[in-house]
């Protein structure tokens, strides 16, 4: 039986940690403002993809945008 992995997503606290809105990092990654606003809420799940992405405009590792 394999079990289910938590995973806090830190997208916002990196996101606000380096004085970006939401919008300015949409326009960093490409990605839409109400997809970075359903990733920081947790309303859907970052593909890795999106987390390379993300993790390229701000200045981090993937691994720096999530905690288990």
């Amino acid at each position: 039986m394999i079990k289910g992995i938590n995973m806090e997503i830190l997208i916002w606290q990196m996101r606000t940690a380096r004085g970006l809105s939401c919008r300015q990092l949409a326009c960093l990654t490409g990605l839409s403002k109400s997809t970075i606003n359903n990733l920081e809420n947790q309303k859907i799940s970052p593909t890795l993809d999106e987390l390379n992405i993300i993790s390229k405009a701000l200045h981090c590792k993937i691994s720096d945008l999530y905690s288990e």
